[in-house]
């Protein structure tokens, strides 16, 4: 199985992050890609979170695909980092080939994230492009760190099967949705930074 992991508070889930994952599964040649509705992300503000059953509700009724499943397992196992749940999965399913899927936004920031050096060595990454962040994150200190195991583009559909460190860059339609200026449209008010 070739299963991409893509995570995030998803509030609210959106059709970006649909869109997101069906390029995923056709461009990287996945056989199923799983949200991970996060409990919250140490990196941001959680007092205004939606609850969890809430977020998972709302993404199920976003991904409605076959093959994209929709998971709040992260609380239950307590873990409040990445790393942490990728640590577990590889000892939970070692013969699966998963790929840690992420925005470019979130790899311009990547250098930030606990544990994001053994992230990158766990699995292969995908990092699909997002409007307004083309150019930024592969300047990144990640970006720069892994360079030299970035993959050219056109063998995406190779990147689940290549040893950790692994990653490539997507580039195609982008979708300009962003949770962030939904919840500020849904106050009344501008995204918070």
């Amino acid at each position: 199985m070739r299963i991409g992991l893509y995570g995030g508070s998803f509030d609210p889930a959106h059709p970006g992050h649909r869109h997101v994952s069906v390029a995923a599964l056709r461009r990287l040649r996945l056989d199923r890609v799983w949200w991970l509705v996060s409990p919250g992300n140490p990196l941001k503000d959680r007092s205004r979170l939606a609850p969890l059953d809430q977020r998972c509700a709302e993404a199920r009724a976003v991904a409605d695909h076959p093959r994209i499943a929709v998971t709040g397992f992260e609380a239950a196992l307590k873990v409040r980092f990445t790393v942490q749940t990728l640590r577990y999965l590889k000892r939970r399913r070692p013969g699966v080939r998963f790929v840690w899927i992420m925005g470019a936004d979130s790899l311009a920031t990547f250098h930030r994230w606990k544990g994001a050096a053994e992230i990158a060595r766990l699995m292969p990454i995908a990092v699909i492009d997002r409007p307004g962040w083309t150019l930024t994150p592969l300047s990144s200190r990640a970006a720069h760190r892994f360079a030299e195991a970035r993959l050219p583009e056109e063998q995406a559909t190779a990147l689940a099967s290549r040893p950790a460190p692994a990653w490539v860059f997507l580039h195609g339609p982008r979708s300009h949705l962003s949770s962030t200026a939904i919840r500020a449209e849904r106050r009344g008010g501008r995204p918070r930074t």
